[in-house]
């Protein structure tokens, strides 16, 4: 069964006021539109076009929870859809943040649950019992972000480039960064303690932050990416810890159909851009600066993975012609790009599906049933599908579970 669905674009104050409405045609609201939600996430569940298809369910996550057999297939007995598939548009940085495995959600929602901290409370960390990897997909011509701790090498030259240019300052002042350099000069533990240091500012960071911002509208030769992130960060979020955290991680501009996955424990924040994002249905997001919102020191340092990473990035697959398949290891969701001017594609799902259609016209077959796309147009795909069949000429991406 092929089931319209719709949303309303999320409202968050990081958002693009234009980029979603431009990518699917329709008209822009005027306020920011930051994330379209689609799935059955009950924050935000989308919305059935068409109750006849589903009993009279408004909308899909009602759906499921009438009828789980036909939504969910394999994964009826669980009650969830296990994916939320999004598309995102900031305009300007989010939080730096890092999400828990699922041996840490189930243990984080049981403790929380047994103190009584209510499912609401802006200081609860775990909504549910779920990790939350995910993955992002550019859609604009790029789309910056920050992600997963840098080689220390890396950390220390960019320090070191620091402190000669602070050396030319009226009145240098270069302790604060030496003295940063100097607690990532040590043992194995040196970065998880310079990392509590700095989230938790303590004594020396508000210098340190001022400094690195001053430098950062001065110019440092070498490093113009990593300062204008560092001018940016500074003017949305001033004297934030997370300003000097930007050092210490990956930098990355993804290109337009270039992808990032990031699994639980890396610390991350979307800068800019448009893009496709998949994750686990969860809402568990354990934040570690650039925001106003709740930052448990001690609960992220435990999730946090300080393993110093390249960019990761996650290159895809052609399972066949005119499809890209995005598949981390260990997730339990995929993204396909089916792309063509004279599509004829093939994909076999092993679950239930949420297609998109961002440009042309493409038609989609199943065992049972098919459907049309058209630009801004999405579909619910159920299990009983299977195999599909893609025709037409446009671009279309599907989610779905992985096999």
């Amino acid at each position: 069964m092929f089931v319209g669905i719709i949303n309303t674009p999320r409202p968050y104050a990081w958002g693009s006021t234009t980029a979603i409405a431009q990518l699917l045609g329709h008209a822009a609201s005027g306020a920011p539109e930051a994330e379209l939600w689609l799935g059955a996430h009950p924050g935000s569940p989308s919305v059935i076009l068409d109750p006849t298809q589903t009993g009279g369910a408004a909308d899909l996550a009602e759906w499921i929870a009438a009828d789980p057999e036909t939504t969910l297939g394999r994964f009826a007995a669980s009650g969830r859809l296990p994916f939320l598939l999004k598309v995102l548009a900031a305009a300007t940085p989010l939080s730096l943040q890092a999400h828990p495995t699922l041996e840490q959600a189930r243990a984080g929602f049981d403790r929380e649950n047994e103190l009584g901290i209510s499912r609401d409370a802006p200081e609860r960390n775990y909504k549910d019992a779920f990790p939350k990897p995910e993955l992002i997909y550019a859609l604009s011509p790029t789309f910056d972000a920050l992600c997963g701790f840098r080689p220390l090498d890396e950390v220390r030259a960019l320090l070191r480039a620091l402190i000669d240019a602070s050396l030319g300052m009226e009145d240098p002042q270069p302790q604060p960064l030496e003295d940063l350099l100097d607690s990532l000069s040590g043992s194995d533990v040196a970065l998880p303690e310079t990392v509590e240091w700095v989230i938790g500012r303590r004594t020396g960071v508000a210098t340190l932050v001022s400094l690195v911002t001053t430098l950062a509208s001065r110019g440092v030769s070498g490093y113009g990416a990593e300062m204008a992130t560092v001018s940016s960060l500074a003017g949305e979020y001033p004297g934030d810890p997370g300003i000097v955290i930007s050092l210490l991680l990956n930098r990355v501009s993804l290109a337009a159909g270039e992808a990032l996955y990031l699994p639980a424990g890396n610390i991350h924040a979307y800068l800019s851009g448009l893009g496709i994002e998949l994750m686990s249905a969860s809402d568990n997001v354990l934040r570690g600066g650039l925001t106003p919102k709740h930052i448990d020191v001690p609960e992220l340092l435990s999730v946090l993975d300080f393993t110093p990473v390249e960019v990761p990035y996650l290159h895809s697959t052609s399972p066949s012609e005119g499809v890209a398949a995005f598949r981390p290891d260990g997730a339990d969701f995929e993204l396909l790009r089916i792309d063509g001017m004279f599509l004829d594609a093939s994909v076999a799902l092993t679950g239930p599906a949420i297609a998109l259609c961002i440009s042309g016209e493409v038609s989609i077959s199943g065992a049972a049933s098919s459907s049309s796309l058209a630009l801004g147009d999405a579909v619910y795909i159920t299990p009983d599908e299977a195999g599909l069949r893609f025709t037409g000429s446009g671009t279309v991406f599907v989610a779905t579970t992985a096999a």
